[in-house]
């Protein structure tokens, strides 16, 4: 498993489907992104124009874990991204949202992608933001998603092979 992580617009996303295109195999390209509005839309249009014909798409904003295992195995697989994911699994929380039942809910679906990235005999790359770098956020919310997302890509790193950090669009080796 490699593990890319790096700010916003920092050339994630490309350098990891570059490593993948360039095995020349067939890979399922997970998408944890939601269309929630034109902009996002149109993002989501354009990363799926990128991507190779013959990749195989699952959009998964949930259950990510789960719906791999469930899926064709294939010699890749690129998961992009945790960072949405995080989002996702917040908005899901009833309001009021309380830290601990997000928590829990993150901890479940990493645990269930960890699970399945073991069962899996693919080669895996995700990719995540590293959102540690920057201010405190003042309001409770913003603070709950930057430490669990922050905790989530620890988890990750740590079974990870590799962990590669991208910064305009240069890739550091960390792990």
């Amino acid at each position: 498993m490699t593990l890319v992580l790096g700010g916003g617009r920092n050339g994630k996303s490309t350098y990891a489907q570059t490593m993948v295109e360039s095995s020349r195999q067939l890979a399922l390209f997970v998408a944890t992104a939601i269309a929630g509005n034109d902009e996002i839309a149109a993002r989501i249009a354009a990363h799926r124009a990128s991507r190779p014909a013959h990749w195989l798409t699952l959009e998964a904003p949930l259950q990510v874990g789960d719906a791999i295992r469930m899926g064709d195995v294939t010699p890749w697989v690129l998961v992009d991204c945790i960072t949405l994911l995080t989002s996702n699994i917040l908005l899901s929380c009833p309001e009021p949202i309380q830290e601990s039942n997000f928590r829990g809910k993150l901890k479940q679906e990493i645990g269930h992608l960890t699970t399945g990235y073991h069962d899996h005999p693919g080669n895996w790359v995700i990719v995540s933001n590293e959102v540690e770098l920057g201010l405190v956020p003042l309001y409770p919310l913003g603070r709950y998603y930057r430490d669990r997302l922050g905790w989530a890509n620890q988890k990750l790193a740590q079974i990870s092979d590799r962990v590669i950090f991208m910064i305009a669009d240069f890739p550091m080796i960390v792990k």
